[in-house]
């Protein structure tokens, strides 16, 4: 075992564990290092709050004595203006000299208090005089804690800290890594729970795991307001946290009832007993007052008792067994790093959980067995034999599993297997044959039978293969990094995109011309491919990694929702999306990107219409807020859905909000499997206290989703990989484009323009690490400034007719977007994702953009392009393609333009800019330099969206003085096309990414990308 891979030997959360801490006696924690007379102190447990505080930096961090964590004010988009007033209930009212402020340690000043007030009283809604005030200069740039005594003591049960300015540049921050109250008789520590009920004695006799859940709820009923915000997004309301609701007891009871309900309608006479015992424990809640701590912990473990009988007396949990993966967490919190075997330690195998909902106990674990009734588990591959490929005759032993995915018919098995064996080392060059790692650290799908016999190894190489997924057309969807080609937003991660083959491993095909990131297929109702797409082309690299759909052979993908709402709005990305039994919905778990696949679970319905927010989006889970983008935690993730209300998951509850991110310490991750309800319960099923559970799933026949019609099926050609070569060879039909209404937008186009033509560009997918490119494309787009901007080429335009619609066709396999052209032949409107078509294959479009869940408007008349043959693409400069702006652009500056500047430059004339070659500047020519910024065309304005008629040459300041004339220059309609084609295109130098051929552009060569 990884000597960083510690085994937890129970899954005692963290809150559960303050708690636990909290109730230790003063004397037990003072003395190894107090005086004795300090031992007699009182340790009171006190509860703080905030007017504004942030997740995981909670009001009670700042009290829990730790001071590397700390209290800070929402820097989200809640945040609130200064002042802000952190307060501390003491139980009881109490002496209190001073305090002591300590500033967060982090090396952060953001919120670091500035000018207070403190107060001390009996009734904080009459605060009275300050009993100090004034300024803590010695808390500027310094992580000293600073010390203030009143001048005499004050007597109360509430200190109240106030807030009035902080250092910082925004007024919303206020920060506290400790406070510490000067007592005599007393030491004040808080919890998340912030109270004393959970004390040890409760953490010994409810066990962890229904320790842990009170401690959350505590916690939750703590913070009502953030559940009052989220109501409207919430999928049933009982997984709220109510207004009534007064203590952990007073939830499980109204959430069990909700359960008992639903399940009610559902089943048989069975339930009654149920609803007496229910029934009983509802008089013995309303007979027990709140303050009696004791019998209310007491009562709060009896109806979790009751709520687990009921919960797996479920009729859907009719089968028999439950397979899952055991896995540690990646040792990268990236989203596209957790997939690369590399990354990920070894250990774990493919098991299977017997009978997982006979009785037992709420703390199911690998080593806890005290039933004979206990689940049995068996470690499926335990005695398989390879029995084909590379690993023939060995065991899959010493590695790690990763997706798997059992057939319809439930009897065959497909997995992701790493051999955690060879170098690390990665392999950089723009060989399409090739991949990037050494075999043995590569993921390879393998296939067996469910009882784990006919073991065969269906991929290898020095590809990650992994995701899985079997196909009603009877073909394996995966995920592979045979695409070719790098993420664009700063470091060097392979890309993997969506592909299929036969279950034995021939006929490998590129399902997915995509050149970013996709993850997780799986199959919708109607017999199509649902899987996650990282969609950012001229975009900020967090911005959209949404559900995407596709048919079974790859034509006409389009996303679900999300792809242009603003990342705040919604969940960073969508991981294991699936769709639910017997319902529309989908499932999915609301994940980080700099991050791994947990977070929080949503349903996500894709007929309602996307309105750049929340609108199709629901909240399985609320209490725990989307992480990153919302700052919650890394909690839930691979949910297997039963129905709408019920789902199978993993989770882990001992995980902090910014746990798991980037550059955080490794967490191996103690994921259980939960069952999970719509109501708001989650009963333990499984744990293995060694290692985390992964991917759950029943063993089950599924019906068999329809086989739609496919275009190009028996058309398969065996791609292990692509290249150039094998795109250019000639004979491929072309793809066809119906194109209803480009008047048809989402945003209104400027007023009386005619639009003419199309424009065909193609997006060249990134051939070298964007962590450290040979040379910028060009100026990077400011709000996408994490992302290089991508090598473009212009493949032509098409017209559009009198009534906006157009008929073309375009080359199959290439990436492309699409802009709208007025009659002067400039952008009026441009694309910020993209297109490809398969070999013939046609894709039809209402306008730019139509609302994706709405059926389009029938046209009055056919329109016009309909009505006769497609157009070609008519070429445009030769130099647009491949792009180069040493060709297209600097000659028109050659001919007309640098001697004049020149000239008046020498003159001493400072508006007169370089328009020359050189001196070459961030590999750019002067001209480049010192036209982009100011008087070309880089920023859309917008992160998301373009807007119509504010964009490329239209947009510049540059074509219209190039058109009206400057000063004698007078371009002709061919040079100010080139300019415009130029801006239009954002304004690039290059049109290829390798070293290689940058110095070739630059030498005024034409160089062709190596990765198309």
């Amino acid at each position: 075992m990884n000597a960083t891979m510690k085994p937890r030997h129970t899954a005692l959360t963290a809150a559960a564990l303050a708690l636990a801490l909290a109730s230790v006696s003063a004397s037990a924690l003072s003395a190894a290092a107090a005086p004795a007379a300090r031992a007699a102190k009182q340790q009171v447990s006190a509860v703080l709050t905030a007017d504004s505080e942030h997740a995981g930096y909670e009001a009670w961090r700042a009290m829990d004595g730790d001071p590397s964590t700390l209290w800070h004010t929402n820097f989200s988009t809640a945040q609130t203006p200064l002042p802000h007033t952190l307060a501390a209930d003491l139980r009881a009212s109490r002496e209190i000299k001073g305090f002591v402020l300590t500033p967060r340690q982090d090396g952060g000043a953001n919120g670091v208090v500035v000018r207070y007030e403190a107060y001390v009283t009996d009734n904080p809604a009459s605060l009275g005089t300050p009993a100090a005030a004034g300024t803590l200069p010695a808390q500027r740039g310094t992580k000293s804690p600073a010390t203030v005594v009143f001048d005499t003591p004050k007597t109360g049960r509430h200190f109240i800290l106030k807030v009035l300015s902080a250092q910082t540049d925004n007024p919303s921050f206020a920060s506290v890594a400790e406070l510490k109250l000067l007592s005599d008789a007393a030491v004040f520590r808080a919890s998340a729970a912030g109270a004393p009920s959970a004390d040890a004695d409760f953490l010994k006799s409810a066990g962890p795991e229904r320790a842990g859940e009170f401690s959350r709820l505590s916690y939750d009923i703590r913070n009502k307001g953030k559940f009052a915000k989220l109501a409207d997004q919430t999928f049933l309301q009982d997984a709220l946290i109510l207004p009534d609701d007064r203590d952990p007891a007073d939830v499980v009871l109204r959430r069990t009832e909700a359960l008992l309900k639903d399940l009610d309608t559902r089943a048989d006479s069975k339930f009654s007993a149920f609803t007496k015992q229910l029934n009983e424990l509802k008089k013995e809640s309303a007979q027990t007052p709140v303050a009696d701590a004791e019998k209310r912990r007491a009562l709060f473990v009896k109806i979790c008792t009751l709520r687990r009988e009921i919960a797996f007396s479920n009729p859907l949990l009719n089968f028999g067994d439950l397979l899952f993966v055991k896995k540690h967490r990646a040792t990268f919190n990236h989203m596209c790093d957790q997939y690369y075997g590399v990354n990920l330690p070894a250990g774990g195998g493919v098991f299977i959980l017997k009978n997982p909902f006979t009785k037992n106990t709420a703390n199911t674990t690998a080593n806890n067995a005290t039933d004979a009734q206990q689940p049995e588990l068996i470690n499926l591959l335990k005695n398989s034999v390879v029995q084909s490929g590379r690993l023939a005759g060995k065991k899959l032993e010493g590695g790690s599993f990763l997706s798997p995915n059992i057939s319809y018919d439930g009897k065959k098995l497909a997995f992701a297997y790493v051999e955690c064996e060879g170098d690390k080392h990665q392999r950089f060059h723009t060989d399409p044959t090739r991949g990037h790692w050494h075999q043995g650290r590569s993921f390879h799908i393998f296939t067996c039978n469910i009882d784990g016999s006919d073991l065969r190894q269906i991929t290898d190489g020095t590809w990650n293969d992994f995701d899985p997924c079997w196909l009603p057309n009877g073909r394996l969807a995966f995920i592979t990094e045979r695409r070719g080609g790098y993420l664009r937003c700063g470091r060097e991660c392979p890309t993997y995109t969506l592909f299929d083959m036969n279950p034995d491993g021939s006929q490998i095909r590129c399902l997915s011309y995509h050149e970013t990131n996709e993850w997780n297929p799986s199959v919708t109702h109607d017999g199509r491919i649902l899987y996650t797409r990282w969609d950012y082309p001229d975009r900020h690299g967090c911005t959209a990694h949404q559900p995407w759909i596709t048919t079974l052979d790859g034509r006409d993908p389009r996303h679900v929702y999300g792809n242009f709402t603003p990342r705040n709005k919604r969940p960073d990305m969508d991981l294991n999306v699936r769709a639910i039994p017997g319902s529309p919905k989908f499932i999915s778990t609301a994940a980080p990107h700099h991050g791994q696949a947990y977070g929080s679970l949503t349903i996500i319905d894709p007929r309602v219409d996307d309105d750049d927010a929340m609108a199709p989006v629901k909240r399985l889970t609320p209490e725990i807020a989307f992480p990153e983008s919302q700052g919650g935690t890394q909690v839930y993730g691979s949910a297997w859905p039963l129905s709408e209300k019920y789902h199978i998951a993993v989770a882990d509850f001992s995980l902090a909000p910014g746990q798991g991110r980037q550059g955080g310490r490794y967490l191996r991750g103690d994921y259980g499997i939960y069952l999970v309800d719509a109501f708001g319960n989650k009963e333990l099923i499984y744990r293995d206290p060694e290692i985390g559970c992964n991917s759950p799933m029943a063993i089950v026949a599924r019906p068999l989703p329809p086989v739609p019609a496919q275009q190009i099926s028996d058309k398969i050609e065996n791609q292990p990989f692509l290249a150039p070569e094998l795109e250019k060879q000639a004979g491929r039909e072309k793809g066809k484009v119906l194109l209803v209404n480009a008047y048809e937008s989402l945003r209104p186009l400027p007023k009386g323009v005619k639009i003419k033509a199309l424009r065909v560009v193609q997006l060249i997918p990134m051939s070298v690490p964007s962590g450290r490119p040979p040379h910028e494309i060009g100026f990077r787009e400011p709000t996408s400034g994490d992302s290089v901007v991508m090598a473009r080429h212009v493949l032509g335009t098409v017209p559009v007719e009198e009534d906006g619609s157009a008929h073309f066709e375009v080359p199959p396999r290439r990436e492309f977007m699409l802009q709208i052209l007025d009659e002067e032949g400039l952008a009026v409107q441009s694309m910020r994702s993209s297109i490809y078509l398969h070999d013939g294959e046609t894709l039809s479009c209402t306008g730019c953009h139509e609302q994706t869940a709405s059926a389009p408007r029938p046209p009055s008349r056919a329109p016009k392009a309909f009505q006769r043959k497609p157009s070609q693409l008519t070429p445009d400069h030769p130099d647009a393609r491949p792009f180069s702006y040493a060709r297209l652009v600097q000659p028109i500056w050659d001919k007309h333009c640098v001697t004049c500047h020149d000239d008046a430059r020498a003159k001493g004339n400072k508006k007169a800019i370089n328009l020359g070659k050189t001196p070459i500047r961030s590999k750019w020519f002067a001209s480049f330099n010192n036209l982009v910024p100011k008087f070309g065309f880089y920023s859309y304005g917008n992160p998301l969206r373009t807007y119509p008629g504010k964009f490329g040459a239209r947009a510049s300041k540059l074509y219209p003085l190039l058109k009206s004339g400057h000063g004698k220059v007078k371009l002709t309609p061919d040079e100010l096309h080139r300019v415009a084609l130029w801006l239009d295109c954002v304004s690039p130098f290059y049109g290829v990414y390798e070293k290689e051929g940058g110095e070739a552009q630059l030498r005024g060569e034409v160089v062709w990308p190596t990765l198309e």
